[in-house]
């Protein structure tokens, strides 16, 4: 079995402002996440945030510590939230197996030890992503559904920003100690997400943007409100978000993400709104 990992450091906004493209991307940008047959694994400084992609083929993928976090095992101290973007899978929890389809989820507790992936169908596997931050209280299990999730409707079309918004692991649905994830969807003919943007001091968080169409695009803002920075993204790739930054974006066609937050507030609402005018 592969698995392949890579860290990231935490930076001074002041230091971002001086980065180019290549060095904006080196820092913020998880590509190539979904590869068949294998873990990938990328370890944040900001909240000992964790992003992750599994793909399972013809065998299941076990999901083992690695060296950064220096664990007997990946939830010794950890939570865990999975959500499957591609075919239908399952995740095996210490021997309990919890059936995954397109756009469900599931939260997995602290201490849970045998974590194990796998697809029903090699030829159209399920495509895993993960997020994990630090826990100190452990949670029971819980799958989340489409039926579950709490569904918001947000934006206008007359804007280019009318989007459904998914609350899947968040603290109005199920217990976290730190960890929350939900999806947006946007309709067809908008583009903008999280406009107004904003950041939160509070909490970092990471995007990962799916169904993005071959040959389209998204142009994901951050940094600093009054100096602003993009990077372009493909389908399935994510983007860490440090506290100090906005996080928004435009595509070239509609498109959904999944975000993830971690941090000392579990109040969806905690934010600081950067108004599109205020912006530079």
């Amino acid at each position: 079995m592969s698995v392949k990992y890579d860290e990231r450091y935490a930076t001074h906004p002041a230091d971002a402002k001086h980065y180019d493209t290549a060095r904006l991307r080196d820092e913020y940008l998880v590509e190539k996440l979904m590869e068949e047959g294998t873990i990938n694994l990328s370890y944040s400084q900001y909240d000992r945030f964790l992003v992750g992609g599994v793909v399972p083929t013809k065998e299941a993928l076990v999901l083992e510590a690695i060296d950064p976090l220096k664990a007997d095992y990946f939830l010794e101290r950890r939570e865990l939230g999975v959500v499957n973007v591609g075919g239908k899978g399952s995740v095996s929890v210490d021997g309990v197996v919890y059936e995954l389809a397109y756009k469900e989820a599931l939260y997995v507790g602290k201490g849970n030890k045998e974590i194990i992936f796998s697809s029903d169908d090699a030829k159209a596997p399920a495509h895993f992503y993960l997020n994990s931050a630090p826990a100190h209280e452990v949670f029971p299990n819980v799958k989340v559904g489409r039926k579950d999730a709490i569904v918001v409707e947000l934006g206008e079309a007359v804007n280019s920003n009318r989007r459904t918004l998914n609350k899947l692991i968040v603290s109005d649905t199920i217990k976290t100690n730190q960890l929350q994830m939900g999806m947006t969807e946007l309709h067809p003919g908008s583009v903008w997400n999280t406009m107004p943007a904003h950041t939160h001091s509070r909490r970092m968080e990471a995007y990962f943007y799916i169904e993005v169409p071959k040959g389209q695009a998204v142009c994901h803002f951050m940094g600093d409100p009054k100096e602003t920075r993009h990077i372009w993204m493909g389908n399935e790739e994510a983007v860490f978000s440090p506290t100090w930054s906005i996080h928004s974006a435009a595509g070239t066609s509609n498109y959904t993400f999944i975000w993830g937050m971690a941090g000392e507030n579990l109040n969806y609402g905690d934010m600081d709104v950067c108004q599109p005018d205020e912006m530079r």
